[in-house]
């Protein structure tokens, strides 16, 4: 008979797996909750040196002593770092691990780099980056204890949709402090459990979801490259970060499903073009391309220079009827600008870049038809901590932009798409002048709860208290993921309050990344919308 060994995030011991437990063996199976040392066990206090390590040492040693053959190892947010490490040291014991709303953590890293609670981070980070109190030479962080949160304060660690008033309750009063070591010394593997099946339980209400999953495997990056393998299994719950405390029926039934291979599996499409390299919905004509750093500008005019429009007609003559803003229409320059951001976060192995996807090149080209200066960036949004390393590109593109001759300086729009959303915020809290519009497609507007690296700044829900009447131009998917509509509705719910000059262009039956998968008229007509809308928006040539 398969054992299940479940092991609990930060804060939490056994305690918080009673009801799953209970469920799982009403079903007659063998489990396991898991108190680690130092979180609750009175014989089992955190001493002199608790630290990860100690962790991966109590699962060891109940693993070596149970009398199943081989057991599930279930772990939830950090508990994945021990259960990593225990099936990294037994894998001929490990029928399957599960992945309870945890991440992918790999060989170097530290739980603190998952941590929800920026505060927190920031504080054991700077700690540890200076050795204070370091014991182990791993950057284990010492003895210190850090205090769980107070019970207002755990949706600072994590969405705590659907769970009971009175389970929030106890959730606060026995969680235990987190020994430092714990949180900042290294995961240390050796790929020896690597190939063995594993299991992801996503908790839509905490920001993840298997459409996300697929997108993923779909980019190409290779992180995520082995989640379409056979052996991995995927099930949603929708819910918050904290299940066996919502849904406990629920997890143990897709435990036991899980166990017995069950599951939803990704697929990666063969000899398909994944929906980002797929044609881009309008015909829009090449332009001039100039390339310069991470930086491409489409320049208005053919080829050979020559300005002539063959974008859809309609949009065309709206464009450069009698009413056409100057500098849409001049041969010369200088011509306004839209900086095109793409979203994220993309492997830097992926190819071909971000730039040079039919859909960034075809919104490009459209404006460049249109009479602007198109601009498409490379930004390096590799993770998601990389979000102020990307936003120093896009200003660093803004400003070569700005400094080109070619391009009027006080007329520039800034058009993020997903991800890329996140970036709009520095914008929108303190728009410039010369900023004439920002556009957004399918954006993502607020950080995910379990995006623990995301910090404050990058949040256009709150940012757009200061954008002033500054015009926003939102197109809105209605079939778009539950969790990416949750962060618009956030957005637009703050934008009415202050009163922000926003514009929504609705796609109701649009997905995310619809250009260049949904060549149907009403997507044709919802980027002709956009499109028109932000060139107009970028108004007539200072005098």
């Amino acid at each position: 008979m398969t054992a299940f060994v479940l092991v609990a995030g930060a804060h939490t011991g056994g305690w918080i797996w009673d009801d799953v437990a209970a469920r799982l063996r009403e079903s007659g199976a063998r489990v396991h909750p898991v108190t680690l040392t130092g979180m609750g066990a009175p014989d089992r206090p955190a001493g002199p040196g608790t630290d990860l390590e100690t962790h991966i040492e109590d699962l060891l040693r109940l693993v070596d002593e149970v009398d199943d053959e081989q057991v599930v190892l279930v772990g939830h947010c950090y508990g994945i770092f021990p259960v990593l490490g225990a099936a990294d040291r037994r894998p001929e014991r490990v029928a399957r691990i599960v992945h309870m709303d945890a991440g992918m953590p790999g060989n170097g890293d530290r739980a603190l780099a998952l941590l929800p609670d920026e505060e927190v981070r920031e504080r054991l980070s700077a700690r540890t980056a200076t050795g204070v109190g370091e014991g182990h030479g791993e950057g284990d962080g010492g003895d210190r204890l850090v205090p769980p949160p107070l019970r207002d304060e755990w949706q600072r660690w994590g969405s705590v949709a659907g769970i009971p008033s009175d389970r929030l309750t106890r959730l606060a009063q026995d969680a235990a402090p987190q020994p430092a070591g714990t949180l900042t010394r290294p995961l240390r593997l050796t790929g020896a459990a690597a190939d063995l099946p594993a299991t992801g339980v996503l908790c839509t209400g905490n920001g993840s979801s298997i459409a996300m999953v697929e997108g993923m495997v779909a980019m190409g990056d290779p992180r995520f490259k082995a989640l379409a393998e056979p052996r991995i299994t995927f099930f949603e719950l929708d819910t918050g970060h904290w299940p066996m405390l919502s849904r406990a029926d629920e997890v143990a039934g897709i435990l036991l499903w899980a166990a017995a291979g069950e599951g939803h599996r990704v697929t990666a499409s063969v000899g398909e073009l994944p929906g980002h390299l797929r044609p881009f919905v309008l015909d829009a004509p090449e332009r001039r391309r100039e390339r310069i750093g991470r930086v491409d500008l489409h320049l208005p005019g053919g080829l050979h220079g020559d300005v002539h429009g063959n974008l859809h007609g309609d949009l065309h003559d709206d464009l450069h009827g009698d009413d056409v803003p100057d500098g849409l229409s001049a041969t010369e320059g200088p011509w306004p600008a839209v900086v095109f951001v793409h979203g994220g976060p993309v492997h830097p192995d992926v190819r071909p870049t971000p730039r040079d996807w039919p859909g960034f090149v075809g919104y490009a080209r459209s404006v460049a038809d249109l009479g602007a200066v198109g601009v498409t960036v490379d930004h390096r949004l590799h993770d998601l901590g990389d979000l102020p390393r990307a936003a120093e590109d896009i200003a660093e593109a803004v400003d070569l932009v700005r400094a080109d001759p070619r391009v009027d300086a006080d007329r520039v729009a800034l058009w993020f798409f997903s991800v890329g959303g996140l970036l709009s915020a520095d914008w929108l809290a303190a728009p410039p002048a010369w900023l004439r519009c920002v556009a957004a497609s399918y954006p993502v507007l607020a950080p995910m709860p379990n995006w623990g690296t995301v910090g404050t700044r990058f949040r256009p829900a709150t940012a757009v208290e200061g954008a002033g009447r500054l015009p926003v131009v939102l197109t809105r998917v209605g079939r778009e993921r539950t969790e990416i509509a949750a962060t618009v509705e956030e957005f637009l719910a703050a934008a009415k309050e202050c009163d922000a000059a926003v514009e929504v262009i609705d796609l109701p039956e649009g997905r995310h990344g619809f250009e260049t998968t949904d060549h149907s008229e009403a997507a044709r007509r919802a980027v002709e919308e956009a499109l028109r809308s932000v060139l107009r928006h970028l108004g007539p040539a200072s005098e």
